[in-house]
């Protein structure tokens, strides 16, 4: 399991390295001190598992987690306990108070376990640049965030500068565009339906002919969706209608 510790304070980052050698399973593949060197570190790594402080200089590891296009595992460490019931909002797998307790790390460690050995079984020889079902998005609008699996989005809708995310009952708007959305999700599994609509192929539940020769489809939660007459043949394609 390959993880990235994420923190301003060298004896932070000293004592939670010094802990995890105890945890042979986990290699630490590099250490970052602000959000911005994070960033780029991630990208080229693509770790399993983020220790990630929240209050730090610059952004904060909320505001990291928003940068990236798909998020590893998270265990947050911060000294700061306002922030446990937030952390805990977004689906954290745990929330470690510094100074980190060798216990409590052990709990966050066999979460993290269990959940990657059953990502790795799955991604195994289908590792693809564009985002799929299996990926895991953060979302935040306002002051409420979530970890979610882009297999439980049915739908992104335009809407301005911003996009409606559809997943249970929450409908959060995030701040980007549908076109450059769209280039980052793969085709297989995310079917652009007009200019205003992204739709998760999974989710589908009906499909029927509408005006001028356009698609009318329903989502397993009862959205309509129109599939504009320009996409209808590449969508009866991919569909084998």
């Amino acid at each position: 399991m390959r993880a990235i510790i994420i923190d301003d304070e060298r004896l932070a980052r000293k004592e939670l390295t010094s802990l995890l050698q105890d945890y042979p399973e986990v290699e630490i593949i590099g250490e970052a001190v602000n959000a911005d060197e994070a960033y780029e570190m991630i990208n080229e790594n693509s770790p399993d598992l983020l220790f990630l402080d929240i209050q730090m200089p610059g952004k904060t590891g909320f505001e990291l987690l928003e940068m990236l296009d798909s998020v590893p595992a998270v265990i947050f460490t911060t000294a700061y306990d306002e922030y446990a019931l937030k952390a805990f909002e977004v689906n954290a797998l745990d929330y470690l108070l510094k100074p980190i307790q060798p216990e409590r790390l052990k709990e966050g460690i066999e979460k993290v376990n269990t959940l990657v050995k059953n990502n790795k079984k799955t991604e195994k020889d289908s590792k693809t640049p564009k985002l799929g079902l299996r990926d895991q998005v953060f979302v935040k609008d306002g002051d409420k965030c979530w970890f979610v699996r882009l297999s439980e989005i049915r739908l992104f809708e335009s809407d301005g500068n911003y996009i409606k995310v559809y997943f249970g009952t929450n409908r959060p708007m995030i701040h980007k565009s549908l076109n450059a959305l769209d280039e980052k999700l793969n085709d297989r599994d995310f079917f652009r339906a007009s200019r205003k609509h992204i739709i998760n192929l999974s989710w589908l539940e009906t499909i029927e002919p509408w005006f001028n020769g356009g698609l009318m489809v329903k989502l397993k939660q009862g959205e309509r969706v129109e599939v504009s007459r320009r996409q209808a043949a590449k969508f009866k394609e991919i569909m084998s209608l």
